[in-house]
């Protein structure tokens, strides 16, 4: 997701109320990503700035044209499929301070400046027939309150981690109002602002254990024993393919294979025990 990593945040508004937020749009949407899309749609990611392999999204001349998906961002545009009328709707991008991450330089001092001529907010719009309008006006007159629900998506970063074996990372969760139901952890080694690394790219880092503590409740009950630098890890690989069983309630057709898996996209995708709809 090259386009998303030029972006620190993007957040939806409502007659001027807050939706949804998405912070970290390169890292969150990667991982989203990684979990969620299907090889059928692979032909068409590199119009969305998704890049795999050795592809370019720039011509000779360095320019480039990507139509990115409002549900690759936010959570709200996946879920929420209704009409909205008479309403004002606001879509503000905070813009990174650094391009670093959205490319992958071959000499560290290689100068690049990214500057985006034009952005566009592509929304349809519905006409109705003068019968349907006059019965939803009338119900727009009745000011009803309308449920907008919809699952939202939310990054937390650890920016250091400690030199030991075990680690604790308390994590603050949402109100009552919205309890988290999936969790999926990764980690990355120096691709943060490295010019010469792939930051949308995961690393395994040897991890050996991981468990998600929630209302004192364990996921997964037992031991996974990973030992990815000696290829077991196939507990990891079947809780990425399971996950989208369980999200999207249909059958699993992950992105990346098992080997890709392993080289890309270590991801340990947690279905947390609470399953409270928010």
């Amino acid at each position: 997701m090259a386009f998303c990593h030029l972006f620190e945040e993007v957040r939806y508004e409502l007659n001027g109320v807050e939706i949804d937020r998405n912070k970290n749009v390169g890292i969150t949407s990667t991982m989203k990503g990684y979990v969620f899309l299907c090889p059928g749609q692979q032909y068409g990611l590199e119009n969305t700035g998704w890049l795999s392999g050795d592809n370019e999204l720039t011509n000779a001349a360095a320019n480039f044209d990507v139509v990115l998906p409002l549900n690759y961002v936010l959570g709200f545009a996946e879920d929420y499929c209704r009409v909205v009328v008479n309403a004002k709707h606001e879509f503000i991008l905070t813009h990174s301070n650094t391009g670093l991450n959205a490319v992958i330089q071959n000499l560290i001092t290689e100068n690049f400046k990214i500057t985006l001529n034009k952005i566009e907010w592509l929304l349809p719009y519905i006409k109705l027939a003068d019968k349907p309008k006059i019965q939803l006006l009338n119900y727009i007159a009745k000011d009803p309150a309308i449920s907008m629900s919809f699952r939202s998506w939310e990054t937390y970063l650890y920016p250091m981690l400690p030199s030991t074996t075990r680690n604790i990372w308390s994590v603050k969760t949402s109100t009552q109002l919205e309890k988290p139901r999936y969790v999926v952890l990764g980690f990355q080694t120096a691709r943060r602002n490295e010019p010469l690394k792939n930051s949308g790219v995961f690393d395994h880092c040897r991890i050996r254990d991981v468990k998600l503590f929630l209302n004192s409740q364990c996921y997964p009950y037992g031991n996974m024993n990973l030992d990815i630098s000696n290829n077991q890890y196939a507990i990891l690989y079947d809780m990425y393919v399971r996950f989208q069983m369980t999200y999207y309630n249909k059958e699993a057709e992950p992105l990346l294979s098992k080997r890709e898996f392993k080289n890309r996209s270590p991801l340990s995708p947690s279905i947390a025990p609470s399953r409270t709809k928010h």
